[in-house]
């Protein structure tokens, strides 16, 4: 889908977030030179083509208490990354799971899942467990915790 001039204002306009207010599609149109019907209209037409997603909320784990993140790198053999990403993904703790390429031979892995959790030892407990529950004890893996945040927002796009 080739987006329009005024689908580029809308989606640049509404990707930092909605205002909060009583009508923020009123005032994502006042800004971008839309009624509000026709944002709700546009915002329903670009999630029906697959140019957005979904409309959500970013929540700031770190805020809400979840202080221990850890990236959870695997090694998992080519032939089983779709089986295996698709099991990490359907698990409700993992809240990102993306495959990249292996920068050998210093870096063999190729999966990688993201973790949130109160402390270190519930993200070991959450990972202990989804080894067992999706038979994975035989892929090979590393916990990286995160130390400094620096950043932490939804994606922008130019």
């Amino acid at each position: 889908m080739v987006l329009s001039d005024a689908d580029r204002r809308l989606v640049a306009e509404i990707q930092g977030g909605l205002p909060l207010s009583s009508h923020p599609y009123a005032e994502v149109g006042e800004r971008i030179g839309m009624r509000e019907q026709e944002v709700i209209d546009r915002i329903a037409h670009l999630q029906r083509e697959g140019v957005i997603k979904r409309l959500g909320i970013v929540v700031r784990h770190h805020e809400l208490g979840y202080t221990a993140n850890a990236m959870v790198v695997w090694d998992v053999p080519d032939a089983r990354l779709d089986e295996v990403g698709e099991k990490l993904s359907n698990e409700s703790c993992v809240t990102l799971c993306y495959q990249r390429p292996r920068c050998l031979p210093g870096w063999p892995y190729n999966l990688f899942s993201m973790i949130h959790g109160k402390d270190r030892q519930r993200v070991l407990n959450y990972i202990e467990s989804i080894i067992e529950a999706q038979g994975l004890a035989g892929i090979p893996h590393k916990v990286l915790f995160s130390g400094r945040r620096f950043k932490q927002r939804g994606a922008r796009y130019q």
